[in-house]
């Protein structure tokens, strides 16, 4: 069977954490994203849907360039993280599926932005994940100021993407505490873990809407979620692997004792 032809049954959540994972080769999750074909996801799709919390707009929008140049997106690194190039081709044919199932479910107003390229949210964990750059990928944005079932009705009207070959990916963190936040430097610290650990057990107990309503159902949520954005990739994710999918965590590690790796994979039933 040909990749135009494959369906896909999975979505995921990754962490990508901080982009350090570039120059800092120790770093745990930069072993799983080295290890994604070998371990986690083997198959080659026609193209990657990728959602990252560091595009916020007030309404759905869409990477259509037919080329994905890099935003470096991020301040005070070390000068070679500038230099890294990941020449994947957009795809504007995806850009335009993903604006045509959007607008049919109720979504106003998605905006297919040509000019825009992939933030670090997008290109890091993807240059460990498909270092050959040779699969198209689109960026979608999210919308901080609203909520996680918005962002799960958003995936689930992009569900029909899987059927035509495409990897839907929410990425960000499992917790994102602020950098103001303590540092844990012996083992996790108690909020992040209880944070997580509900986390893992409401998604492998497929309490989607738990998930959906964190602010009220999750412990410690302020501190591991200051601003929401960080949590809704995981909604879309969610919500386009289907109410009766299966939810497996498939990597954890920590960045100071706060900040979660958590990273699940979504099987559809």
């Amino acid at each position: 069977m040909g990749c135009q032809e494959m369906t896909i049954k999975e979505t995921f959540f990754i962490s990508h954490g901080t982009p350090r994972m570039t120059v800092e080769e120790s770093k745990p999750a930069r072993h799983f994203f080295q290890r994604w074909r070998e371990d986690v996801y083997s198959k080659t799709p026609k193209s990657i849907l990728i959602v990252s919390a560091h595009w916020e707009t007030q309404l759905p929008a869409v990477t259509a360039a037919v080329q994905s140049d890099l935003i470096y997106d991020f301040y005070g690194f070390p000068a070679r993280m500038y230099q890294f190039k990941y020449p994947a081709l957009g795809s504007p044919d995806l850009a335009k599926r993903v604006q045509e199932l959007l607008s049919a479910t109720g979504f106003k107003s998605v905006h297919m932005d040509e000019k825009r390229g992939l933030d670090h949210g997008a290109w890091v964990p993807l240059m460990f994940m498909y270092p050959e750059a040779d699969i198209p990928v689109c960026q979608l944005s999210v919308q901080s100021h609203l909520d996680g079932k918005y962002h799960f009705d958003m995936g689930r009207a992009l569900a029909p993407l899987k059927e035509e070959g495409v990897l839907i990916i929410g990425s960000r963190s499992a917790t994102h505490p602020s950098n103001a936040t303590s540092h844990c430097n012996d083992g996790v610290a108690p909020w992040a873990a209880e944070f997580d650990e509900w986390l893992e057990t409401a998604l492998t107990n497929g309490r989607y809407e738990d998930v959906n309503n964190y602010d009220t159902k999750a412990p410690n949520w302020k501190t591991a979620h200051p601003s929401p954005e960080h949590f809704y990739p995981l909604h879309v994710a969610m919500g386009a692997a289907g109410e009766n999918s299966m939810a497996e965590l498939i990597h954890n590690s920590w960045d100071h004792g706060t900040m979660s790796y958590g990273s699940y994979k979504f099987t559809s039933g």
